[in-house]
């Protein structure tokens, strides 16, 4: 989501670079909402600037709605299926025509002043506007456009549907859309600041020069790099000083610790120690990690000195779902055996002990065990209840959830949301009385099998939505998560004067807040997002980033392990902005220092990887745009790293990857 229209401009003039001060091209702005995109653009390209007046022809009684578009010339462009569709009459077009090329007529003359409009034949045309929907005034545009002759049209626009964009690649010579929100609810959805531009602007923006020595973009007296390398602060390893982290930390009681891959060992050090000293200095009680509950809650039991696990390799062989390495890894061990060690420590000295907790919901099915596993102990009756409408999931030819969901989306199998709910009330009904019944473990245990009763419920959900949408399931499963961290806190918070305070260990993706990303605009939210909405400064958004090394990631969904190299970061990313400063590692946050939140306030490339790394896609794969400092709170840079190392190595993964020479391999 960008700022304003000339943040907008700014990052379109970066993707655009190939046209910087080249004397064939001309930047001509939509006007009136295109000319702060396309001054911003012109000047960073250095190009001359022009403005082009299209008016919407907007149907009868409907004016927001366009039919069709007028454009510099004369050009009208109708559609022909939406006159038809609203019956318009050819009488009624004709007035809205001559209405709009009345306005059209005093426009040119009032934003030019009597001067002729740019020549634009022979030349590479950069056509701006601040989005397109429906692309009426955009087509009407190039339609006019094509009677001068020009070299080459290029389109550029911040926000557009994927379709539209596709639609005029087909049509022009180059097209430049910098995001596509998906779905694509309105042009003005994709920034904070859409307020309307007045005639008067636009006559000021034409007459300041965007070309020469009087040209006046703002031009730090330190480039972005050079900022952050001043305020940065030295982390060796990913870990910061300790002075730091208490001004980040402060009295946060969620802190919330990413990771811009799932198989970077870095990140999943630095993370560990970060969390190993919140829990030591800081009276952090809890990890919630982006695992599910049941397998999480086997850690959970051994680091508590519970259940039949030997050692820390063993409560993690629950974690057999792909991508079993994101928690069967050799971090991950050393800070489970750490955990169990430090909670002995703690029993011995009469101290409260710190837990391990998933927050996902992939475990349909073997949720549904732990629930009746659990009341076959207290309550065999309900037991008998719950296997009976948790067999309606029987339908399903697997125990995979997406089986289910696919089946019940499609009308192939039953819903089971009835039965889940049952099932749900009826726990939540009785989860007091069988939580009294044998102290504190009973207490835990009684948590933990309500928690899978819950699971069950949003996963029900969850699994449907996945047919319908990704932006549903995604906020299906992010409010999911939310919700177990709610249930924790308060679950944890019953058992002392104090709040509880909990460490977070996700992805960057769930760790951020959505709102400062092209995500937002798509309606996606983040579990960050929703933590900070309801905790605000009692709340920390911590991300990881690197610029280039090797990670543990697959091809495909389901596929083994492999050693992959990173290709280095892209240009106008914000791990390239990193890169430049010439620093190792370190922490950069506006918490910390003010100054921090110009450089990482402008719109740049993120990068993504998931459990899933495909260097051919890159920039699609992985790669959207973000405002860093409105994402996180602060962020912890490591140029470089490796591969995180599997409990399980095979030998694709021993054997690594060739590195490429990019772009073409060779």
């Amino acid at each position: 989501m960008f700022r304003d229209r000339r943040e907008a401009g700014q990052v379109l003039a970066d993707l655009l670079g190939a046209y910087r001060d080249r004397k064939d091209v001309v930047v001509l702005g939509l006007a009136r909402g295109g000319l702060p995109v396309a001054w911003e653009v012109a000047a960073r390209l250095r190009a001359p600037l022009d403005a082009f007046v299209v008016r919407k022809l907007g149907a009868p009684g409907h004016e927001e709605f366009a039919v069709g578009a007028l454009a510099s010339g004369g050009r009208v462009v109708i559609n022909d299926d939406v006159v038809r569709g609203l019956r318009i009459t050819p009488q009624q077009l004709r007035d809205i025509a001559e209405r709009e090329g009345r306005e059209l007529v005093r426009r040119e003359a009032a934003y030019r002043g009597g001067q002729p409009p740019a020549d634009v034949t022979g030349k590479t045309v950069i056509l701006v506007d601040d989005g397109l929907a429906t692309g009426a005034s955009m087509f009407a545009a190039v339609q006019a456009l094509r009677e001068a002759e020009p070299a080459q049209i290029v389109i550029a626009v911040p926000a557009a549907p994927e379709s539209t964009c596709r639609e005029f690649a087909g049509i022009v010579d180059d097209v430049v859309c910098a995001t596509m929100p998906t779905p694509f609810l309105a042009v003005g959805e994709s920034f904070w600041d859409f307020r309307q531009i007045s005639d008067e602007e636009v006559r000021e923006l034409l007459a300041t020069p965007t070309m020469g020595a009087a040209v006046t973009v703002a031009r730090p007296e330190a480039t972005a790099a050079e900022v952050i390398r001043r305020v940065a602060v030295a982390a060796p390893a990913g870990v910061p000083p300790t002075d730091a982290l208490e001004k980040l930390i402060g009295d946060a009681r969620i802190v919330l610790i990413g990771e811009s891959s799932h198989g970077t060992h870095e990140f999943y050090e630095a993370r560990a120690a970060i969390t190993k000293w919140l829990i030591e200095q800081m009276g952090f009680c809890a990890v919630a990690a982006e695992a599910d509950w049941p397998d999480a809650y086997r850690v959970n039991r051994y680091v508590r000195g519970l259940g039949d696990d030997k050692n820390a390799e063993e409560a993690l062989s629950g974690f057999e779902r792909f991508p079993a390495w994101m928690w069967r890894n050799v971090v991950v061990r050393e800070f489970t055996e750490w955990l169990h060690g430090h909670n002995q420590r703690c029993r011995s000295a009469g101290r409260r002990e710190s837990g391990f907790y998933g927050l996902d919901l992939y475990s349909l099915h073997r949720s549904m065990s732990e629930v009746i596993a659990y009341l076959d102990k207290v309550d065999p009756t309900a037991a008998s209840r719950a296997r009976q409408r948790y067999a309606c999931f029987d339908h399903a030819s697997s125990d995979d959830g997406q089986a289910y969901g696919f089946a019940a989306a499609f009308g192939a199998g039953p819903s089971c949301e009835r039965q889940a709910i049952e099932q749900l009330v009826e726990f939540q009904r009785n989860a007091l009385d069988y939580a009294r019944r044998d102290g504190l473990i009973a207490e835990d245990e009684a948590f933990y099998a309500q928690q899978n009763a819950q699971t069950v419920r949003n996963a029900e959900v969850y699994y449907r939505a996945m047919f319908s949408g990704r932006v549903t399931s995604w906020n299906l499963r992010d409010a999911h998560m939310a919700q177990t961290l709610q249930a924790l806190l308060t679950h944890l918070g019953c058992r002392q004067t104090k709040a509880a305070r909990i460490v977070v260990w996700a992805h960057n993706s769930h760790v951020g807040d959505a709102r400062a990303t092209e995500m937002g605009a798509d309606g996606q939210l983040t579990l960050g997002q929703l933590v900070r909405e309801r905790y605000r400064e009692e709340s920390r958004l911590i991300g990881f980033t690197t610029y280039t090394g090797t990670v543990t990631a697959a091809s495909e969904w389901g596929a083994v392990a492999e050693r992959k190299a990173v290709r280095a970061a892209l240009n106008g990313s914000v791990e390239e902005l990193f890169h430049e400063t010439g620093g190792r590692a370190f922490l950069v946050s506006p918490i910390i220092n003010r100054d921090a939140d110009e450089p990482l306030g402008a719109v740049r490339l993120g990068r993504a990887i998931g459990v899933i790394y495909q260097p051919a896609t890159e920039r699609q794969s992985h790669y959207f745009h973000t405002r860093p400092a409105d994402q996180f709170d602060a962020i912890i840079h490591i140029d470089q790293t490796r591969a995180l190392e599997p409990l399980e190595v095979t030998s694709q993964w021993i054997a690594g990857e060739t590195p490429e020479t990019y772009p073409t391999g060779l």
